[in-house]
Formats: C-alpha cells, structure tokens, sequence
C-alpha cells in the first residue's frame, strides 16, 4: 500500500507532512500537478493544474467556484488579492481548460475557464465593484467554522501518533 502523505500551501500556516509553494510540482503515478499559489479566500489557497494528453484541469478549490468565488469576510480573506490571483493564474488559462472548484452549493461539478471568464457574476466586475460586493454579502458566520479551522491547521497530521 502506497505511503499516504499530507500535502498543504506553506503560506496555509497549517500542518502537514509536505509543503508546497507556487510553481512546485506533484508527481503521482505517469501525472503531475503544478501547484499555484491563488490566495485571497485564505493565504494558502492553491489551484492545482493538471494536463493530460486530451485536457487541462484546475482544482479550484474554494477560490473559484462556478459562478462564484470563496468568501473573503473571515479567516485571512482579502477580495482585492482573491480577485488579483483569480485573473492573473486561472482566467489566464487556455479557455477548455476545465475549473473544478472544491464544492458546489447548487451541484455542479465542472465548468471552464471561459465560462468563467464571461459569465461568473462577481469575477466580471472591475474589481472595485467585486471587492464591494465581496465586502457587502452579508452572509452569516459559518455555524462549525470555529471547529473547522483548527481542525484544517493541522490538516489531519496526528502529533505523537
């Protein structure tokens, strides 16, 4: 059985058996994913590329969601960098390169860049107006994030173990 190993953004803060920063690379079987660095949700937000011989992927996580984006309100937000890196390392992708992002709240699972470049309702606006909206949302304080977010700094690592 192959050795299972935790894997986190070094700027995350958090715990884990390996680091990555920007431009690192992630070997696993015959593929390979290039780590970029796309804070804003969090300071350790990663989107992770994958090229195959028929298709790219971005792993979005929560910094670009279908027709959305993480929320920047808590836990190290900032929607002017969220809006900056979303731009600069995933709208800069070929437009066929699928965005998988972590989660979906209406159950989508896939879109593409260029769906998201033209039809994302918050990441079209200037960004003025994005870190407005981002800044206004209004959204309620997530019930468990007290709980998760210590949870995600040790990112499963079990000290002692």
């Amino acid at each position: 059985m192959p050795e299972v190993q935790t894997i986190i953004s070094e700027a995350s803060g958090a715990k884990a058996d390996l680091h990555i920063r920007h431009g690192d690379k992630i070997n696993f079987g015959n593929l390979r994913l290039e780590a970029r660095a796309t804070p804003g949700h969090t300071d350790g937000c990663m989107t992770f590329l994958l090229q195959t011989k028929t298709a790219g992927f971005a792993f979005t996580g929560d910094t670009l969601l279908i027709r959305g984006c993480g929320r920047t309100d808590f836990q190290q937000g900032n929607a002017r960098l969220l809006y900056k890196n979303v731009h600069e390392q995933i709208f800069t992708l070929p437009g066929d390169t699928f965005v998988c992002p972590g989660h979906d709240y209406k159950s989508r699972n896939v879109s593409t860049v260029e769906e998201e470049r033209r039809f994302n309702p918050r990441l079209t606006k200037p960004v003025d107006e994005f870190v407005h909206l981002m800044d206004n949302l209004g959204l309620p304080y997530p019930k468990k994030i007290d709980v998760a977010v210590p949870g995600n700094m040790v990112c499963g690592v079990q000290d002692g173990a």
